[in-house]
């Protein structure tokens, strides 16, 4: 399949996922080439949407109408295979929306994930937070599994519950960056049961106690689901799940790091994985592959000690 090049001879959405320092990225190596490409493609339409929802130079008006623009784009490409977007990026996908059957629900469900950001900055209940999660995180799951291939149904509960892990060890990673744009992602009701106020939240100053009660709570919550995720992939599955269960090792070592320093959290500087640790989940996540493993790294925080990564 053709692809649109840039420039530089690559195609936009390979330029989109390189110039991206998300670890989605790192994933994608194992997969053969032509997965890969359609993952990239992927990925690249959800950083496009993300981008749009988060460019805060742009007004808001302006953001809804570039989302409803990706919509309806993204609803032509789903329904007819020869439709040429404007739009490179989902010039690029269209071929693989249908070779692989991706659904245009999916896709839609996660541009309102997008532009519930352009409207929302709080969640009061953790049903509340869940949806949003599900459509900014569980909806690229259910169209990456497409993608990987899957032959039981309980597939799409992992996608789902792996969906709603990452993005809950997102929410904690970024309590700052989103604080920053007026923005908390943490459930209102668990704030008012640990006594933080949103003032607390949104000036980066959760006394340290409570920031770890914080920390505790929400690691809890992200743990359950990635036990419940690793617990729905089925062994007949596991093999074409390589990219998903790295990003589950890459996120789950950061889940714990973050709740072995809670402190780091409204700190300036992100805390991220080290060199060293994701060299090393990839290499684990490739042996559990190529010998057709389970993959019990993720999930309980008994398995390891506390990361200092």
């Amino acid at each position: 399949m053709n692809s649109m090049a840039s420039p530089s001879g690559h195609s936009v959405s390979h330029q989109v996922t390189k110039g991206s320092s998300s670890n989605l990225a790192i994933a994608f190596f194992p997969l053969p080439r032509e997965k890969r490409s359609a993952m990239t493609a992927l990925y690249a339409f959800c950083r496009c949407v993300d981008d749009i929802a988060d460019n805060v130079d742009v007004a808001i008006e302006e953001r809804k109408n570039l989302l409803k623009e990706w919509q309806q784009n993204i609803r032509s490409a789903c329904a007819d295979a020869s439709f040429s977007s404007h739009l490179p990026v989902i010039a690029e996908l269209t071929p693989w929306i249908h070779r692989y059957q991706l659904s245009f629900e999916d896709f839609n469900d996660l541009i309102e994930g997008m532009e519930m950001d352009l409207h929302l900055n709080r969640y009061s209940t953790w049903k509340d937070l869940e949806a949003y999660c599900y459509r900014v995180a569980s909806t690229v799951g259910l169209l990456s599994i497409r993608i990987f291939g899957y032959q039981v149904p309980s597939a799409r509960r992992y996608a789902f519950h792996l969906g709603q892990a990452l993005q809950l060890t997102n929410i904690l990673r970024d309590i700052r960056d989103d604080a920053m744009l007026q923005r908390i992602y943490l459930p209102l009701e668990l704030l008012s049961q640990l006594d933080i106020s949103e003032t607390e939240v949104i000036e980066c100053r959760i006394p340290k106690a409570k920031l770890a009660d914080l920390v505790e709570k929400m690691s809890a919550v992200a743990s359950k689901h990635y036990q419940m995720a690793r617990e729905a992939l089925s062994p007949l599955d596991r093999p074409n799940m390589i990219a998903s269960e790295m990003m589950a090792n890459l996120y789950w070592r950061l889940l714990k790091k973050i709740k072995s320093q809670p402190q780091d959290l409204l700190r300036p500087e992100k805390i991220r994985l080290s060199k060293a640790t994701k060299i090393s989940v990839i290499m684990q996540s490739v042996i559990f592959h190529r010998w057709s493993l389970r993959n019990l790294s993720y999930g309980s925080f008994g398995d390891l000690e506390p990361s200092k990564r």
